[in-house]
């Protein structure tokens, strides 16, 4: 390590998911359903972060998707002129995942040709860019595109892997030659995904070349492979010609910055045991079949992580490292976690002598359909540091983290104290947590991470740590808090009402002195709707005076407050739906009781979060009307449902994981969190007896009146979210809500068939 790098400190980039893939004759770009390119405000946002470097797209596929001579530079003048006024450093990149525009592909003769003129334009726009990666991961679209069949061309031999593989090192290397003819300070910034595999002993051979072959785009660059490279051989079995691969031994361009992208399932496990996981995971090499899985699923060692794959790609180049990409899409506290590993790991090795120049945020704008490989157009979206499901892009805790470790500063949160879910048991699939003897029940967190994770069969959390403090445990709101904190590492304490009466003042005050919990999530509440018409005072008493008195001492310790409100506090006859900002209206003393907790809280405690919802939809709800109603189908019943009134739906795997989220960001306020979309009763019983293949028939549309309520309701009160449409939607809820409740719903020959 040089005098130089010993001064130079750890740097923060950045980069937005900038994606443009192919999938068949469509084309799929991040950039035109993030919005970036139409907002200059974002590139000061990350300014604001302490960002040093920004991955910044010049897209060959979105600037010139006709003909080199048609290149539409308007966006990109704009946004570089930006970043030039607010110094931050681009980092060009000219293809991100892609096969190139229409006019050629990666199994193209010319490809590499074809990107050194984009680059020299690119070069001759922009002649003060001093870094670039002008192909990004090219290993990894190599096999996504050539082997797995993913993008295009949708290859799955090794020929075509091979050939897209040498197509972009060689475009790179003419690209860097071309930008260079202008720049010739101009430095490569060499991205790709460094995973490491894992395997059975049977396998162990395979795993082993995948080791080696991981290293393939940076051996290319750096002119190491030769004759007696391990890779040689396998590239001129694959049906390459000899001159194609020495090319770059002949005409070496080792990047100056080896950028190293990363992800909690990069790490991959090869076993033959194929019954233990999903066909989509199965393979081979023609010699044995084999499934290729997420390492930190299915191995008891777990995975290497960030320090160690860092200090191997450290020695093996002795040349400067970065970490380019650094995301996890998962829940608020996950992604802090991670990314808070990654900083750690980095600092340690650059603390150690290790030439590690930056950590760079990645998806700072999130990303869309990433859990389809960019495969489907499904708008799948994890926010990163900003989310983008609000009218301006919101910061997330992800970007308090970044602004706070980029100024210099220690950075700490309550959910830090637990370990990330890659490194506690729940990270096991079923058949191996049973061979391990870690679970007993079967329920292990989705493989898709941006779903919501079911129930954990053993927690993992940190007794010392601070607690959030849950009331009303007995209700439905609370056990679902309880199950996803639990499921996200988070420590609680849910405390029913003869444990913590929220009405009594001193209970209240000398309980939050004792447990000094670091957020409380109020569930305690007056919720039959019918029977608030004749008991007032006892429904106001919790649900506002109580509510009220919660606030006052939340407010007193400093303490982050969450309570409930609900679609009552509105009603009208209309069908537009209402926003945080519309005037209170109830129809009921339930929905008074609420605008007038909503009020005296704000007034206690202004930066408390009020989250109102819709019909809370929860299948484990054993009370519940809509349950009820459901089971009366299954036994061949009539059931009457009202035809004229539409509301929301709240799914409650939504509301509690979007709710722990908002409180991780440090969101106060009024916040309407509800399912997209809207339904009458009818159209929900019928829509979730239709998916739970139940008879319809048996479901008689009634008006409202005809079903003599005590309570009066509004024949509207649809919400929607001025601040956010954060919730999937109904349908999806609705699919969700009926696989959850498949016990209940079984008919009586299916239970006995099931035994």
């Amino acid at each position: 390590m040089t005098d130089e790098t010993k001064r130079r400190p750890l740097e923060w980039w950045g980069g937005v998911e900038p994606t443009i893939n192919r999938v068949g004759d469509r084309y799929f770009s991040q950039l035109a359903r993030n919005g970036h390119r139409a907002r200059l405000s974002d590139l000061d946002e990350f300014a604001r972060l302490g960002l040093r470097r920004l991955r910044f797209p010049i897209l060959w596929e979105e600037l010139a998707p006709e003909s080199l001579d048609e290149i539409n530079w308007s966006a990109v003048d704009a946004q570089l002129e930006r970043l030039r006024d607010l110094g931050m450093a681009p980092i060009g990149g000219l293809v991100h995942h892609g096969s190139g525009p229409r006019y050629t592909s990666l199994i193209d003769p010319q490809f590499p040709e074809k990107l050194a003129a984009y680059a020299a334009r690119v070069a001759e726009r922009y002649p003060w860019i001093n870094a670039f990666t002008p192909v990004n991961e090219p290993l990894t679209t190599a096999r996504f595109s050539g082997l797995y069949g993913h993008w295009y061309p949708h290859g799955r031999d090794g020929f075509t892997f091979g050939r897209a593989l040498l197509n972009q090192c060689r475009g790179t290397v003419l690209a860097m030659r071309a930008i260079r003819s202008v720049n010739p300070d101009a430095a490569l910034v060499q991205t790709d995904d460094l995973g490491k595999t894992y395997a059975s002993a049977r396998l162990a051979y395979q795993a082993d070349f995948e080791n080696e072959r991981r290293w393939l785009t940076w051996d290319l660059l750096t002119g190491r492979v030769g004759r007696d490279h391990p890779m040689w051989s396998y590239l001129l079995w694959l049906g390459l010609e000899e001159r194609d691969i020495a090319f770059f031994a002949e005409n070496p361009c080792p990047p100056q910055i080896v950028g190293v992208n990363h992800y909690v399932t990069s790490e991959r496990y090869l076993d033959e045991n194929l019954r233990d996981h999903p066909p989509e995971t199965h393979g081979g090499n023609g010699r044995d079949r084999y499934a290729d899985v997420a390492a930190v699923r299915v191995r008891a060692e777990g995975i290497a992580g960030p320090e160690k794959l860092l200090r191997e790609a450290c020695e093996r180049y002795d040349l400067p490292v970065a970490v380019t990409e650094a995301h996890l899409g998962c829940t608020r506290d996950e992604q802090l976690r991670w990314l808070k590993q990654v900083w750690d790991a980095a600092r340690a090795l650059h603390s150690a002598g290790f030439d590690i120049r930056a950590v760079t945020a990645w998806s700072l704008l999130g990303a869309f359909d990433w859990n389809s490989l960019l495969t489907r157009d499904e708008n799948s979206y994890e926010p990163g540091a900003y989310d983008l499901r609000g009218p301006t892009p919101r910061p997330t805790a992800v970007a308090q983290m970044i602004s706070t470790l980029a100024a210099g500063k220690q950075f700490d949160h309550p959910v830090l104290a637990a370990r990330g879910w890659w490194e506690r048991p729940i990270r096991f699939i079923e058949p191996v947590a049973e061979r391990l003897g870690v679970l007993t029940r079967d329920a292990c967190p989705s493989t898709d991470s941006l779903q919501p994770f079911r129930e954990p069969n053993l927690v993992e959390a940190n007794a010392d740590a601070r607690r959030i403090l849950i009331t009303g445990a007995n209700g439905r709101l609370a056990r679902g808090f309880k199950r996803a904190a639990e499921t996200r590492g988070l420590a609680v304490r849910a405390m029913s009402r003869r444990e913590l009466d929220i009405t009594d003042e001193k209970v209240v005050i000398d309980l939050l002195a004792t447990e000094k919990p670091w957020a409380v999530i109020n569930c305690a509440g007056f919720t039959d709707i019918d029977a608030a018409e004749n008991d007032e005072e006892a429904c106001r008493a919790t649900n506002a005076l109580g509510a009220e008195l919660l606030a006052a001492s939340c407010a007193r310790h400093g303490i982050p407050l969450i309570t409930f409100s609900s679609d009552h506090v509105f009603s009208g006859d209309n069908r537009s739906a209402f926003a945080e900002s519309d005037h209170h209206r109830p129809a009921n003393v339930y929905g008074g009781s609420k605008s007038m907790a909503e009020e005296k809280v704000f007034a206690a405690h202004p930066h408390s979060l009020v989250l109102r919802l819709g019909k809370l939809l929860a299948a484990d709800a054993v009370a519940d009307s809509l349950r009820m109603r459901l089971q009366a189908l299954v036994r061949g019943e009539t059931v009457r449902a009202a035809n004229n009134v539409r509301f929301s739906i709240s799914y409650l795997h939504d509301v509690v994981n979007a709710t722990l989220d908002l409180l991780i960001d440090g969101e106060c306020g009024v916040w309407h969190l509800a399912n997209q979309g809207s339904v009458t009763s009818e159209e929900l019983l019928v829509s979730l007896a239709e998916l739970a293949q139940l008879d319809t028939n048996l479901i008689e549309s009634v008006p409202l009146w005809s079903l003599q309520y005590p309570a009066p309701r509004s024949r509207n009160r649809v919400l929607r979210s001025e601040r956010g449409e954060i919730l999937p939607s109904l349908e999806s809820a609705l699919h969700r809500y009926v696989h959850e409740a498949q016990p209940f719903l079984a008919k009586p020959d299916q239970v006995l068939a099931a035994r």
